[in-house]
């Protein structure tokens, strides 16, 4: 074999520096595709001169082939590759460079958020978190105190999620009787509690009944009439001897346990004097009635006559004379009894003006979260009544609506006496004028003065008078009138004289506007005055109706 001949038979391209047996022999590598980097593969030729020079050409040869296949599989591996991995969450196979930004964007938000808190940040979020709890504890207190407050003025007969109603527009419909009003029997007891505290101690009469009301109201009309009973007035045989009507709830209530039982009892025993459904009561205790008057900073009364009470209650007021009076004062004047025209009587009358107050106060005041708080509370801890929630609020809106100036203040001795006093085995009591346990001319009484319609209830006389050539007319027309209810009418012919053509109506007095209204509505004429009437005419009338036409 000759030298330097290739295997392939080929002439070898060896470089003459490649005959240096202590030489490195360095290769060029082909560069892959878009890389500047370059591999090469150093060979160490053998140093020993008694090699063969036929193995050290194959060596060579072995050589150029090595160093072929090692740049091919270098060309292969450098070449840019795509890896994929396993996305845990979706399942799906991701770039790695994309899960590459994804750890980084997750451990840029770890950084972020373990970022300690600033002082300034620490305050805002801790007083943050205080007020959030005050306001989840006020909520909580509230529902506790307003369902306590409800359960004790409605029997346990709502709560307080039943306030969000207050806010409809809509209200329910009170509980009436068979004339269609509703009547609420309303009752004080002495004590300043409803265990009976009066002062600084307990007495034995805190649980009598020493103001009882019948207050009998139409939602259509608006017409409100109250009629005060005196406590000394002849019930029906009690737990006592002495059988007053101030008795009664106390003895179906004498140890506080039953408070619908001694409310029950009373409506029953005052609806069987007066002939009255009672659909509703309301017992309120004197204490509540100085803490009410207080946190309306008082109240305005004007009384129809004079009061000197003022060794007992020292209560003292003038008729006429406007008074604004606080709590205690209040108080006073709503037991005064002594130095009146009446007795209890007067006592009555004057707790009706009281309530009257009462009211009208509360409609112009305005009031603060603190008054309502309070108000709240005091008629919580000191007013009892078998009103559902519902229903009142139905009566709050009547109440906020009626028209209290033309409340009829009913007596049960004026305009007739229809009850006196008298002594039965030495015990005083008031009685019906009729006698003992007969309360017919009560009845009728009351039910004329609690009737809606002012023809019946109100006090009038009409003058009919025919001013005309033809006969008949006055006595015609008492008769239409007697047909629509009108009662009390005179017929005569009127002194001749110059009248206005047609029906002409007068009014001379005010105690009497139902009638006035309905009168001239009938007549499509307004009422005149007095000074208006005509000479001659007689002045003892309420209304005159002077008929100058034969139109029918």
């Amino acid at each position: 074999m000759e030298k330097n001949k290739s295997i392939d038979g080929l002439s070898s391209r060896r470089s003459k520096k490649a005959t240096n047996t202590n030489t490195k022999k360095t290769f060029p590598q082909k560069k892959p595709a878009k890389t500047t980097k370059s591999t090469k593969i150093t060979v160490e030729e053998p140093t020993n001169k008694d090699v063969p020079t036929d193995k050290i050409i194959a060596e060579e040869s072995s050589v150029k082939v090595s160093s072929k296949l090692a740049v091919d599989a270098n060309e292969d591996f450098l070449k840019p590759t795509q890896v994929f991995d396993f996305d845990e969450k979706s399942g799906d196979l991701i770039a790695a460079k994309d899960i590459d930004k994804k750890k980084n964007k997750k451990e840029k938000k770890e950084k972020k958020q373990k970022k300690p808190m600033s002082k300034k940040r620490k305050i805002i979020t801790w007083t943050a978190l205080i007020i959030v709890f005050i306001l989840i504890g006020g909520v909580i207190w509230f529902i506790i105190w307003g369902n306590d407050i409800i359960a004790k003025i409605t029997g346990g007969q709502g709560n307080v999620l039943d306030l969000v109603k207050f806010i409809e527009p809509t209200y329910e419909p009170l509980k009436t009787d068979a004339n269609g009003r509703t009547n609420i029997l309303a009752f004080g007891t002495s004590g300043y509690n409803m265990e009976g505290d009066e002062g600084d101690g307990i007495h034995d009469g805190a649980q009598l009944t020493d103001s009882i009301m019948a207050i009998s109201l139409d939602q259509e009309t608006g017409d409100v009439a109250m009629l005060s009973l005196p406590r000394d007035l002849k019930a029906s045989p009690t737990c006592t001897a002495t059988g007053k009507i101030n008795e009664v709830y106390w003895c179906n209530n004498m140890h506080g346990e039953d408070e619908a039982a001694g409310a029950t009892a009373l409506m029953t025993e005052v609806g069987d004097i007066l002939g009255l459904d009672f659909q509703y009561y309301a017992h309120l205790n004197w204490g509540s009635l100085v803490q009410i008057v207080n946190i309306l900073d008082g109240i305005n009364i004007t009384l129809d006559e004079d009061i000197s009470d003022y060794y007992y209650t020292e209560a003292v007021f003038e008729a006429g004379v406007t008074y604004t009076i606080n709590g205690e004062e209040a108080l006073g004047l709503a037991r005064a009894r002594h130095g009146t025209t009446s007795g209890d009587f007067s006592r009555g009358a004057s707790q009706q003006k009281i309530l009257i107050g009462i009211k009208e106060k509360i409609l112009e005041k305005d009031f603060s979260i603190s008054d309502l708080l309070n108000l709240a509370t005091t008629l919580g801890d000191n007013l009892r009544t078998n009103f559902s929630v519902d229903e009142l609020k139905t009566f709050a809106h009547l109440a906020s609506t009626l028209d209290f100036d033309s409340m009829r203040q009913v007596s049960l001795i004026e305009p007739e006496r229809l009850v006196t006093t008298g002594n039965i085995n030495g015990i005083s009591y008031v009685l019906p004028s009729a006698g003992v346990g007969n309360y017919g001319d009560i009845q009728e009484y009351v039910a004329r003065m609690f009737s809606s319609d002012p023809r019946i209830y109100e006090d009038y006389t009409i003058l009919v008078l025919n001013a005309t050539e033809t006969s008949g007319l006055a006595s015609a027309e008492e008769t239409k009138l007697e047909e629509d209810g009108y009662y009390n009418i005179y017929i005569d012919d009127a002194p001749e004289s110059e009248y206005e053509e047609g029906y002409t109506l007068y009014t001379l007095t005010n105690n009497a506007p139902g009638v006035q209204k309905l009168l001239s509505e009938k007549y499509n004429t307004t009422a005149k005055p007095l000074e208006d009437l005509p000479t001659n005419i007689p002045t003892d009338y309420d209304f005159i109706l002077i008929i100058n036409t034969s139109a029918e």
